[in-house]
């Protein structure tokens, strides 16, 4: 599994499994077995997700050493509303049954409350329990009022980014600031018909590979790290199978053109959830 680091130094696979929606712990706990059985070294749940104890039962059953594996998790609106940030990272450390997490997320930047929470995101860093903090679907003016209040740069921002919704503007300010850009829903879902996009779909017949495929190695050209959901162990594999080809210049510009500013998610302009 390839890796990159981010700006504290920690490496971070180039490709995760994300757990949203697989709430039957017994069924995530299966998901991710096979997951790890293929290759995945990187899974990316929350506390929303309802499924942190599969996952921390998921690494213990697999046998593979707690080092190699990378686990993300994210603490909820609702902690940030109460200030009950260091008792959410503590219960996602319980559930998750591990001695540290990988890295550690702002699910949603609250108004009103994310520059107090990032704050309280440093004070836990200093404790050396997790490895790396970073915030989910802030936006540009989100990062610059972070930057003003705080000592610590956030080692990522994972947002919604596919090929409907390239964030250019977003993904230029993350690299000028070090902040390591994560793509949550990297094929908006599978709800808009972007498999069928013939861009891509050309792209798929000339390098023999699928649009999937397609639109994750366009994530990796950008320097983006992707986390795409997927049970079927099929398309796990083809999900990690994207370092033996290469899309040049244009190409990457053509599928920047599918780009429709298209949301599937919330906008977090207002998370009012």
């Amino acid at each position: 599994m390839e890796k990159v680091k981010l700006n504290n130094g920690i490496d971070i696979p180039w490709v995760g499994l994300g757990v949203f929606r697989l709430e039957d712990n017994k069924e995530a706990e299966k998901v991710i077995g096979t997951a790890f059985s293929v290759g995945y070294r990187h899974i990316d749940t929350a506390m929303y997700y309802h499924n942190e104890e599969a996952v921390g039962k998921a690494i213990k059953n697999s046998g593979i050493p707690r080092e190699e594996i990378f686990v993300t998790t994210k603490m909820w609106n609702s902690d940030q509303r109460s200030g009950k940030v260091k008792e959410a990272f503590e219960t996602s450390l319980r559930k998750l049954d591990l001695d540290y997490i990988d890295l550690y997320l702002v699910h949603w930047p609250v108004e009103g409350k994310f520059i107090e929470t990032w704050k309280k995101f440093e004070e836990i860093y200093q404790t050396g329990k997790v490895k790396a903090i970073g915030v989910s679907n802030f936006k540009q003016y989100h990062l610059e009022a972070l930057a003003k209040e705080s000592t610590i740069t956030p080692a990522v921002n994972q947002i919604e980014l596919h090929p409907y919704l390239v964030q250019e503007n977003d993904l230029s300010y993350c690299k000028k600031a070090g902040i390591r850009v994560e793509a949550w829903s990297p094929f908006a879902a599978n709800q808009t018909g972007l498999f069928n996009e013939k861009i891509l779909t050309d792209l798929a017949d000339k390098y023999s590979k699928s649009p999937a495929q397609i639109i994750l190695r366009w994530d990796y050209q950008r320097g983006v790290v992707t986390i795409p959901k997927s049970s079927n162990e099929k398309r796990m594999v083809e999900n990690l199978n994207i370092f033996d080809f290469s899309l040049n210049e244009d190409e990457i510009k053509s599928i920047n053109s599918l780009n429709k500013n298209l949301r599937i998610g919330p906008d977090p302009d207002h998370v009012n959830f």
